[in-house]
């Protein structure tokens, strides 16, 4: 006998290690038996994203905020979305959650309100490759963690 998890917790992004993960999460779920939580984590390092080194007054760096706001948005909704389908596509039923703040300690809130059977995540980027650094403190998550915890790599 296998276990299959009830509710699966995902932290996606949209980055290859979260695509990882999903293919991690699909092959442990079940349609009709699983119910993925997807968590789409905005890293906290945006909240201090003005530019007040090229923005001389207060309406440009406003103007600034609410543009990257929407940028941001965007990028969520559309990894939201998409992972929607993925799971419609595959018989699973798919809550998303958008967190803003630092991704351990999002995902930890997260799995305290869902009760997850299973978390999954992706590796860390590795060295070398483009994008935001938005570690996961793997220490705290897997001290705060009650579920098990997959790593996918």
């Amino acid at each position: 006998m296998s276990f299959i998890p009830e509710t699966l917790l995902l932290a996606h992004h949209g980055t290859d290690g979260a695509k990882r993960a999903e293919a991690a999460a699909f092959a442990c779920a079940v349609a009709s038996r699983t119910r993925i939580v997807h968590l789409f984590v905005v890293p906290d390092f945006w909240a201090g994203m003005q530019g007040d080194d090229w923005l001389n007054n207060a309406w440009t760096r406003d103007a600034f905020a609410v543009h990257v706001e929407r940028q941001l948005d965007a990028e969520a909704t559309m990894e939201v979305d998409a992972l929607a389908a993925h799971c419609m596509a595959r018989g699973l039923t798919c809550n998303s959650l958008v967190r803003f703040g630092e991704p351990a300690e999002c995902l930890l809130a997260v799995a305290r309100e869902v009760q997850p059977d299973l978390v999954v995540i992706g590796p860390p980027r590795p060295k070398g490759t483009l994008g935001y650094r938005s570690r996961m403190d793997l220490e705290k998550l897997a001290r705060g963690l009650t579920a098990p915890l997959l790593i996918a790599r």
